[in-house]
């Protein structure tokens, strides 16, 4: 919004692309400066209510045009600058009117694409917002894409009709009609009638993000204006467009734009056409007067906007010799870099020295870390390793193990490894938590794995030692689980190992999963279970295995064993006492 003086040198007020003058004895209203217009603005302090809506659409041409002569004029005849910097300032200081920024003047909607074609823009390819209708041809379009308003003659964009602007008029019966046009919304799902969007959007959308800088506006309002004036980093057109400035700059950087070579070419050329244009307007407007008739006010300013023009004009001749100065400079500059080029290349040659000494070091740190993760393996081994064929196996976390199967995301986990004696068969257990094969979803699946080990050549296979499983009960009630298999000598899972694993073989279905699944079982408890192995080199008997489970797995190796050995004489001494017994009965 700036304020400018008319030819009579009357305040005249450019806003949004329209240009107002005072309304008669008011100070807050401003009317549309174009005949038959009922544009109004009304000020309240620093805001502004639009109080009725305009019959045109903007004309940023005229505006600009305008307010680039207000400015030269101020500036020519207050400031002692260089013209050159009289008339870049004069830029600096023009505002841009909404069409010279590339935002949509239709109505943005998803389904644009299979909406009848009669309700597009050919313009702006967007669904017509307040339409006009050409007479000629019947076509309509969006009010606001019309172009030019000082244009007379115009085109209509969808047949190239060529009509008078005052054979366009808006077609309201048309705009009826659309309000019952069936939108869907840009941003969500949303449905409806044209009527209705624009209270959707207000409603479900007000929050509104800049693509280009990232604020964010509570109101449609507040984010064009953002767009249209204070975003600093949209792409913006040159005011000089007409003139054959045809860049893009973004508006942060438009000082910088102002002093290049394009743009003072486009400069010099906007001069010359105000130049002709004064000079057409005078022979158009000029007849005999005598000393007493008066100027017309409009030819007196134009005659004060020649002279100033003509001061400028002088200006890009300095123009021209600073663009002279700034192509030596430029050769300078380009010496410069070939030097500079030259020890980049140096420093390249060094970079790349380092990055093959640099890949060197990562070569020798993957094998470090390799041989970590292989020691840090071995020693998580060690520590839970076991050398008398008896592994009491602790499992964690149960409940995320258990899903991890149901989704089989990983099916089955593996103990540690451990062996039947220092020297002896390296083994591990598999567990499937969720069940293998025919078990899978009903039961547990237990698994004995045969392993490779240093000491295979000097042992006896195929492996023929019974294998019990048992998971215990974590109460008093000690209720273990506990079944037990012989191995098969004629499968492979129990001949010597040519991989780091055999095949594993074992129990299918080693317990419910109901049992281990319902609140408050015996067996997990805290998310963790225990489960034993023990290989049975000595053929324990079947109904000993109870009472050998039940012992206390904290007391050592060989107090068991002496426990054992004292049960299974016990139980021999009942059975003798038994068979005694029974003749005399």
């Amino acid at each position: 919004m700036s304020i400018v003086k008319s030819s009579k040198n009357k305040d005249q007020l450019l806003l949004d692309g329209y240009r107002y003058r005072r309304a008669n004895k008011c100070l807050v209203v401003w009317r549309c400066c174009k005949n038959n217009c009922a544009g109004r603005v009304r000020f309240d302090g620093a805001e502004y209510i639009k109080v009725t809506e305009h019959f045109h659409a903007p004309n940023p041409e005229e505006i600009i045009s305008m307010e680039f002569k207000s400015n030269i004029t101020s500036g020519a005849t207050t400031s002692h600058d260089p013209p050159r910097r009289i008339i870049h300032q004069a830029l600096l200081n023009c505002s841009y009117p909404i069409n010279f920024i590339t935002i949509m003047v239709g109505i943005d909607a998803r389904n644009q694409n299979i909406v009848d074609q009669k309700y597009i823009c050919p313009v702006c390819a967007l669904i017509i917002r307040d339409p006009v209708q050409f007479i000629g041809c019947g076509h309509r379009q969006c009010q606001t894409c019309l172009g030019n308003e000082d244009q007379r003659e115009i085109t209509c964009p969808r047949c190239q009709t060529k009509m008078l602007r005052t054979e366009v008029h808006l077609d309201r019966g048309f705009q009826n009609e659309m309000k019952t046009l069936l939108i869907v919304c840009s941003w969500c799902q949303w449905d409806g009638i044209l009527d209705n969007y624009q209270n959707h959007l207000d409603e479900s959308h007000p929050n509104r993000t800049c693509e280009y800088c990232g604020e964010q506006f509570n109101s449609t309002n507040n984010f064009n204006a953002h767009k249209v004036s204070a975003c600093q980093k949209i792409s913006v057109e040159c005011l000089l467009k007409d003139f054959g400035c045809n860049e893009r700059i973004i508006r942060a950087n438009m000082k910088e734009h102002y002093m290049t070579e394009q743009h003072q070419k486009s400069v010099s050329k906007c001069i010359r056409q105000f130049l002709s244009h004064d000079n057409d307007r005078r022979i158009d407007t000029g007849c005999p007067r005598t000393t007493t008739e008066s100027y017309n006010p409009d030819t007196i300013q134009f005659e004060e906007l020649h002279g100033i023009l003509n001061i400028l004009v002088g200006g890009i001749e300095a123009l021209t010799n600073d663009g002279q100065r700034l192509s030596n400079e430029s050769l300078q500059a380009q010496i410069t870099l070939r030097t500079l080029e030259e020890q980049l290349s140096g420093l390249k040659l060094s970079m790349e020295e380092s990055n093959g000494f640099l890949q060197g070091v990562n070569y020798n740190l993957d094998i470090l870390r390799q041989d970590f993760t292989s020691l840090q393996e071995n020693i998580n081994d060690l520590q839970c390793v076991s050398y008398d064929g008896i592994f009491i196996w602790k499992i964690t976390n149960v409940k995320e193990k258990m899903m991890d199967a149901q989704f089989e995301r990983q099916t089955s986990i593996y103990s540690p490894p451990f062996y039947s004696s220092p020297n002896g068969y390296k083994m591990r257990a598999r567990l499937y938590l969720n069940g293998d094969g025919n078990a899978r979803r009903t039961h547990l699946s237990m698994f004995f794995v045969l392993m490779r080990s240093l000491n295979d050549p000097i042992l006896k296979f195929p492996f023929n030692y019974k294998v019990t499983f048992c998971l215990y009960d974590q109460t008093p009630a000690q209720r273990h689980i506990i079944d037990s298999f012989r191995p098969d000598i004629k499968s492979s899972s129990f001949k010597r190992p040519r991989t780091d694993m055999n095949i594993a073989s074992g129990i299918p279905k080693f317990c419910t999963l109901e049992m281990i699944q319902q609140e408050g079982n015996p067996y997990v408890r805290d998310d963790t279970m225990f489960i034993k192995i023990l290989v049975d080199f000595g053929d324990t008997p079947k109904t000993l295995l109870p009472y050998v489970l039940s012992l206390n797995p904290g007391l050592p190796t060989h107090v068991q064993q002496a426990l054992i050995k004292r049960e299974v004489e016990r139980r021999e001494q009942q059975q003798s006492d038994k068979q005694l017994q029974s003749p005399k009965e």
